[in-house]
């Protein structure tokens, strides 16, 4: 039974790092499970046996989890641009509350350099938002289709980039891969493996960002946990210039990569209804 409360968990992280705006580190923190979930990474040598055992059922969930819900994301995304993209927009507003409570609660006393560091993230984020020429061919040009051994090997880059980003609370990896233009490419893989279309191709792209997500995930986690214990107030900032910008970010995003979205009165309703309910669930996850 404990090994299925954690692949549910798991599950629920899962979406977390399909769904642009929505953090699985305050997921894995809302769960209960965020603090073992780090120390077992970073110490996995350590008790290698115990930490396996707990993270094991925790990855499976969420592989199981974008296996199933990346064909979901997808459609939302191209048949209900608006209300799809307003629904994130609100659940990255809604989790900014929690992270303003964690800089509050911080016993590091704040300094001018904190603000600093929201700024210099607000403004990196809002650049690769609006830059067509960063990673690849533009945000929304990225090719995965017959990559060289560079290609492949930028691809696992990507991938850590990406598992940094997924086991921080407050920032969204799948957010991180939209702003990066990987975003979509990757569902696309994703859903076409799911359809066993060009398999052998789709599974070596799987590899490559897989390991790169590993490994990513192994070397920072200890590099974060050292960085919220050291520098909370700081690295909380941080994390608050991304997600403020990230607002920007999203619908910047969703155009590069769908084109030009046409607007009707009914869909902007239905997109404030579903911007409104985006906040709400956010706050509710990023509370305590």
């Amino acid at each position: 039974m404990k090994n299925l409360i954690l692949v549910i968990k798991g599950f629920i992280m899962g979406i977390a790092n399909i769904i642009p705006g929505v953090s699985g580190g305050t997921l894995a923190l809302t769960l209960g499970i965020y603090e073992k979930f780090i120390s077992a990474i970073s110490h996995l040598l350590t008790n290698l046996k115990e930490n396996i055992k707990f993270l094991l059922p925790i990855f499976i969930g969420m592989g199981l989890s974008i296996l199933t819900m990346s064909n979901v994301i997808t459609n939302s995304f191209h048949h209900y641009p608006i209300p799809t993209t307003l629904f994130f927009m609100g659940l990255v507003i809604g989790g900014i509350p929690m992270l303003l409570s964690k800089v509050k609660d911080s016993k590091e006393k704040k300094q001018k350099s904190s603000y600093l560091i929201l700024l210099l993230t607000f403004a990196l984020v809002i650049i690769l938002a609006f830059s067509k020429e960063l990673f690849g061919n533009g945000l929304g040009d990225v090719k995965l289709e017959n990559l060289s051994i560079l290609g492949y090997l930028w691809l696992s880059v990507i991938g850590m980039i990406a598992a940094a980003t997924m086991i921080i609370p407050g920032v969204s990896g799948s957010l991180v891969l939209m702003l990066l233009g990987y975003y979509f490419p990757i569902i696309n893989v994703i859903k076409q493996l799911t359809h066993f279309e060009y398999v052998f191709s789709n599974l070596l792209i799987v590899f490559f960002f897989g390991m790169g997500i590993v490994v990513g995930i192994v070397l920072v986690a200890k590099l974060i946990e050292w960085l919220l214990n050291k520098y909370e107030k700081k690295t909380y900032f941080g994390v608050l210039g991304f997600i403020i910008a990230s607002i920007i970010a999203i619908p910047v995003s969703v155009y590069h990569d769908l084109g030009v979205i046409s607007f009707t009165p009914s869909q902007i309703i239905i997109g404030l209804i579903f911007l409104t309910l985006g906040i709400g669930i956010g706050y509710k996850l990023g509370e305590k």
